[in-house]
């Protein structure tokens, strides 16, 4: 069956056999998420919902390296309080479309999957992830919280205690880790068993009826339905960090490569 490729300034989509698989580009940068990627993922969201050779997603980063790993911090620090919300707000709604999008969308983690990265992985039904791959979402060291649904998302996964544990010490998981929290569905040895593996997923959901399956994932995401005002609230502090010295301290530690001195303030 033929490839159709489409191209994003900082992403590329590929379908072929009814799975559009949609790989971040930017690998010099270990697919930082800046503004623009956020905004090409919501074009190659778009593709998935209206485009009707497509049945099902895989998301993904170039490389070897990174999935994604997190933000664009040199474009971050440059956000104040409004701004930052409305960035929070941003990706929240992309990453709700991969949530809630009617046809099956699968991470494959093939490397460092932190911050923004992480919280991508999470918004997708599904994650499977090489053993190389590294999970994390070490905001605070940046003297600021996840933005893109992490706070809800991870603990709608692994539950509130390893949650604060992970986002309050910004430790990262190794993919073994990962997944005996219940964050992976499958850790694979190679990157192509990686994509053998999400491609074997895609393809037995395909022989099920489409609508059933979209009720399904409708079904499912209902459960956390009540967690809406946690999003709100995430977005809010997120927003109210970027108001802090401790913000402005952590972005530019950061740049500078240096530990950050925060005063609580």
């Amino acid at each position: 069956m033929s490839k159709k490729r489409i191209t994003y300034d900082n992403l590329m989509l590929e379908i072929e056999d009814g799975i559009a698989l949609i790989t971040i580009r930017r690998a010099s940068k270990l697919n930082a998420l800046n503004h623009d990627t956020v905004e090409d993922i919501r074009k190659a969201m778009n593709e998935v919902y209206h485009n009707s050779a497509i049945k099902s997603a895989i998301i993904t980063g170039e490389g070897s390296k990174a999935f994604a790993a997190g933000a664009d911090i040199a474009e971050l620090a440059k956000l104040d309080e409004i701004g930052a919300k409305r960035y929070s707000q941003n990706g929240q709604d992309v990453y709700a479309m991969l949530e809630n999008c009617p046809k099956p969308v699968i991470a494959a983690i093939n490397g460092y999957a932190l911050g923004g990265g992480c919280e991508l992985a999470l918004a997708c039904h599904m994650r499977v992830a090489v053993e190389s791959a590294k999970f994390g979402l070490p905001e605070v060291k940046l003297g600021t919280l996840p933005g893109f649904g992490g706070t809800q998302r991870l603990t709608q996964s692994i539950g509130k205690a390893k949650t604060l544990e992970l986002i309050m010490t910004g430790d990262m998981l190794s993919a073994r880790e990962a997944y005996e929290l219940g964050l992976v569905n499958h850790v694979v040895a190679s990157q192509e068993e990686l994509f053998d593996k999400t491609r074997e997923i895609l393809r037995k959901i395909a022989t099920s009826g489409p609508l059933a399956i979209s009720m399904v994932i409708k079904s499912v995401n209902s459960v956390y339905s009540s967690y809406e005002a946690g999003y709100l609230k995430e977005s809010l502090y997120f927003g109210h960090s970027a108001n802090t010295e401790d913000f402005h301290e952590g972005m530019k530690a950061f740049l500078d490569k240096r530990s950050p001195n925060f005063k609580g303030e």
